[in-house]
């Protein structure tokens, strides 16, 4: 099942602040949120998952930025 975290669980999840997540966004090495509504985004709970499971293999933060973007492509494959 398809979770939807919002930003203070994806900062606790990543054990980021929530600053540092955007940075991290605006860097390339977290994939964007995705909008849930006028004033609402978030982030699928599998990308969160795929991002830790990246940084606990020591991938390099090149790889991390291909593998955020593999992850923006997929979104857009599931319609």
């Amino acid at each position: 099942m398809l979770q939807i975290h919002r930003l203070p669980q994806v900062a606790a999840a990543l054990g980021l602040s929530r600053s540092t997540v955007w940075l991290r966004v605006k860097q390339g090495q977290c994939p964007p949120p995705v909008r849930l509504g006028s004033r609402a985004v978030g982030w699928p709970s599998s990308e969160i998952e795929a991002l830790n499971a990246a940084r606990v293999a020591g991938k390099t933060d090149d790889e991390i930025r291909e593998l955020v973007t593999k992850l923006v492509i997929a979104r857009q494959l599931v319609t």
